[in-house]
C-alpha cells in the first residue's frame, strides 16, 4: 500500500466522520427514514428470501427498522461478528437482544455460524464511509467486508448505505478494496457499474 493512499483515506475518513457526528438528530431521522422505505424496496424488488447486513452505530445511516421489517417478513437476516483473524462470523438476527463483538460493533446474540454462513443469502448490505461513482468502496480500515466480498464465489448483490454526501467521484483505493452494485442512500437506490 502506498503511504500517500493510506494518508489520503486516513484523512478522508477523519473527514467523513466529522461530518457524521455533526448531523442533527432531526437530519438523521428523516436519513433514516427515508434509507428504511428504500432497503424495503430493494429487497422487495429483488424477491430477497435471505439477506446479510450489519446493526449500525449512532453515527451511521440507520438499519435497524429496515431489519426489524426484514424479520417482520420472514426474510432470514444474517449479521457478521467481528473475529480477532479479521475475518467474520455470520449469526441470524431475529430482531430481539443483541451483544457487541470483539470490536465493540452490535451484534446479535443467537448461534454462530461461521464465516460461509454468508454464502445462502441472495443480497448483503455492507456499511461504508464513502462510494465513487464506479462502485469503489471505501470501508472504516479494518478490512473485514473487503476481505469476506473477496473470498466469495458466488457473491449476491451488494448495497452500500451511505449519506449523500458520500457518494462521490472517486474514493482511494488499494487492489484488496472490493466494488459494491449500488448504493443506498437517503435520496434513493443507486446501481453502480462493477467491472
Amino acid at each position: 500500500m502506498s503511504a500517500d493512499t493510506a494518508n489520503d483515506k486516513r484523512a478522508l475518513r477523519a473527514e467523513l466522520r466529522e461530518r457524521r457526528r455533526t448531523l442533527t438528530s432531526t437530519e438523521r431521522a428523516t436519513a433514516a427514514s427515508a434509507i428504511t422505505a428504500h432497503l424495503e424496496s430493494l429487497t422487495s424488488s429483488l424477491g430477497v428470501t435471505s439477506i446479510a447486513a450489519y446493526l449500525s452505530t449512532p453515527d451511521e445511516p440507520s438499519t435497524r427498522e429496515f431489519l426489524r421489517w426484514a424479520c417482520d417478513s420472514g426474510i432470514r437476516v444474517l449479521l457478521p461478528i467481528s473475529r480477532e483473524d479479521g475475518l467474520l462470523d455470520w449469526a441470524p438476527y431475529d430482531g430481539s437482544d443483541e451483544d457487541e463483538d470483539l470490536l465493540g460493533m452490535p451484534t446479535p446474540t443467537t448461534g454462530v455460524l461461521g464465516p460461509i454462513a454468508i454464502n445462502s443469502v441472495d443480497l448483503i448490505v455492507v456499511p461504508a464511509a464513502s462510494v465513487d461513482r464506479s462502485g469503489m468502496r471505501m470501508g472504516w480500515g479494518r478490512g473485514y467486508f473487503d476481505k469476506t466480498l473477496g473470498s466469495m464465489e458466488r457473491c449476491p448483490p451488494v448495497y452500500a448505505v451511505i449519506f449523500d454526501n458520500e457518494f462521490v467521484d472517486s474514493v482511494p483505493s488499494e487492489v484488496h478494496d472490493q466494488r459494491v452494485n449500488g448504493v443506498v442512500t437517503p435520496s434513493g437506490i443507486t446501481a453502480l457499474p462493477v467491472s
